[in-house]
């Protein structure tokens, strides 16, 4: 699962809609709440950011190759307490719940937590497990090329790229 940036007002607003029409919350102005589930979700993206960049510093200082950035990634994330993989839905979870109890914006909250959670839960599943689709898309245009070579991953990584431009992702 993975958060893209140019999912984020997408997700922020179904979020805010859906909480306020099914009356889960109470908000007078519904366009600052989304400006503020926006901000969580933007904070992460940044934070994940964070954990790349350093992990790639982290590989350079000790002349690591580039295969190794997973692990790194994963191991700088751990160091940096920011939540990576299949931990990044319930952290984000708590987040948006901890931003609608205490934001200004949002009048009063009639929902409880659980009820809440299942709620946004859909919503970011939805909306983030986009890459899975992504990745068999790719392959399926790229399958003359033999997996686990220099072509396959640079190919793999123009066509996903370009994917990602024209669904809007990136």
């Amino acid at each position: 699962m993975r958060l893209f940036s140019g999912k984020v007002p997408v997700i922020a607003q179904e979020i805010v809609t859906q909480l306020s029409t099914e009356g889960d919350m109470e908000c007078t102005d519904p366009n600052e709440v989304i400006k503020d589930v926006e901000s969580v979700l933007i904070e992460y993206l940044r934070a994940e950011r964070r954990v790349v960049d350093e992990a790639k510093n982290r590989m350079e200082t000790r002349g690591m190759s580039y295969a190794d950035l997973h692990k790194m990634k994963s191991q700088t994330a751990r160091d940096m307490r920011i939540p990576v993989g299949e931990d990044v839905l319930p952290y984000l979870l708590d987040q948006v719940l901890e931003m609608l109890f205490h934001s200004s914006n949002v009048d009063e909250v009639f929902a409880d937590d659980n009820v809440l959670r299942k709620k946004i839960t859909v919503v970011l599943r939805r909306h983030m497990d986009v890459e899975q689709e992504l990745d068999r898309e790719v392959r399926s245009k790229i399958k003359n090329l033999e997996e686990g070579t220099a072509s396959f991953e640079t190919e793999y990584a123009r066509v996903m790229e370009q994917l990602k431009r024209n669904k809007r992702l990136t």
